[in-house]
């Protein structure tokens, strides 16, 4: 997951974060305005249909502070990583029942789980953004997730890159980078994640975090 933003999205960032960011709802004229901070680029993990604007599983959602991808340990790389007792150069510790996996064949730290409720600018990095909010945990462990402007999750899904979750299949199964298929990376946008021997597999959607509610 190695970011590359271009000029044009770098220009709508700057222009949207140097004022204050009202976020709008169905009932914006009876709401106060929030007010926004720009934070360096966090990246958040989701699940939910692409043409959604809203749902109610945003507890299954997580949050990368940075860039995993560069701090992250190749495929061919794996038997260091093993032989290092599963902690990684940037120190994060492998977790051989869950880890992740990016488009170039990149082993990444978990994200933190799940996403903290609040208010959050979010874009794809193509020409949209939205105020993602996110609601607290409900007494059945379930939290409401919404996008402003009728914004929907695909409009700010980063394409080009790729999150993907891997757990064993069943106790029976291993579930080992060592397994992964090299010659299928990198993978390109719009084509899923390779499956993996013994491994059960869940696809995310990347979304840029490029601001913040000041009382989140």
């Amino acid at each position: 997951m190695r970011i590359f933003i271009h000029l044009r999205f770098l220009f709508l960032t700057i222009c949207i974060l140097s004022i204050t960011f009202l976020a709008h709802s169905a009932h914006a004229e009876s709401e106060p305005k929030t007010r926004f901070k720009h934070i360096p680029l966090e990246y958040i993990v989701a699940l939910g249909d692409p043409l959604a604007n809203q749902g109610n599983n945003a507890q299954r959602w997580g949050l990368w502070h940075q860039d995993p991808g560069p701090r992250g340990c190749m495929l061919k790389d794996f038997d260091k990583l093993e032989t290092s007792g599963g902690v990684s150069q940037s120190q994060w510790k492998f977790d051989d029942k869950d880890w992740w996996l990016e488009e170039h064949g990149s082993i990444m730290e978990k994200p933190v789980f799940p996403l903290p409720p609040g208010k959050y600018v979010v874009t794809g990095g193509r020409d949209k953004m939205s105020v993602l909010t996110i609601d607290v945990l409900d007494k059945d462990g379930a939290a409401r997730w919404s996008l402003g402007n009728n914004t929907k999750l695909y409009d700010v899904t980063h394409l080009p890159c790729h999150a993907a979750r891997y757990t064993p299949a069943d106790n029976d199964h291993e579930c080992s980078p060592a397994l992964a298929p090299n010659t299928a990376f990198p993978v390109a946008p719009g084509v899923q994640m390779p499956s993996i021997k013994g491994c059960a597999k869940q696809e995310y959607s990347v979304l840029f975090v490029i601001g913040v509610a000041i009382d989140n």
